[in-house]
């Protein structure tokens, strides 16, 4: 089995200054984090006012309860994000099924569809945004600017084969997102390959 990669420096002295119960910590903690928590809870949600009180729900955790990150596990920016997404959806299913209970539109069905589309359109923000520069720029040219990977390798100025190779891991990274059981391609992006790309490899 492989070891997990020790985490950051940063990320274990942090977990530490919180523990120890350091207001400053927290403030800089939320400087760095805070566009992400809010991004992907209004991903989820679609509403401001919704990602507000998350954010502070979030950050309230981590002050709170600062033990129950562990750095062995993985980077703090995962876990807060994963922290951010599991309480964006149980918000929504509430604020859904409360919806469905006072004889609004919609079935149970529907519901748990608008879950999990919402639970893997955010999946999907975080991906892209955690993915490396050259992975996410050769995304963002495929998708956004409906390029195709010769034209991606001569906006990056790198072979066709690499950025092939760029687009197709960068895909295999976006499919993880699909986890949560919503099928087709990740929200947000248009088709399921890039123009011209068509898989060759």
């Amino acid at each position: 089995m492989a070891k997990k990669e020790t985490p950051p420096r940063w990320d274990r002295t942090m977990q530490r200054r919180l523990a120890r119960g350091e207001a400053a910590a927290l403030g800089e903690l939320y400087d760095r984090f805070a566009s992400l928590v809010h991004g992907l809870a209004h991903r989820v949600l679609g509403d401001e006012g919704a990602a507000d009180r998350i954010t502070r729900d979030v950050f309230a955790h981590v002050w709170e309860h600062p033990d129950t990150y562990d750095p062995a596990e993985g980077p703090l920016r995962t876990w807060i994000a994963g922290l951010t997404h599991r309480l964006a959806v149980q918000r929504l299913r509430a604020t859904e099924t409360a919806a469905l209970a006072r004889g609004g539109p919609g079935t149970t069905e529907e519901l748990e569809h608008k879950v999990r589309h919402a639970s893997v359109a955010a999946r999907a923000d975080y991906i892209v945004q955690s993915m490396p520069a050259p992975l996410r720029a050769a995304l963002e040219l495929a998708y956004f600017q409906r390029r195709d990977y010769r034209q991606t390798a001569a906006d990056l100025g790198v072979t066709e084969d690499e950025a092939r190779r760029r687009l197709r891991l960068g895909l295999q990274l976006l499919a993880t997102a699909r986890e949560a059981g919503t099928p087709g391609p990740p929200p947000g992006y248009r088709g399921t390959t890039p123009p011209g790309y068509g898989g060759a490899a």
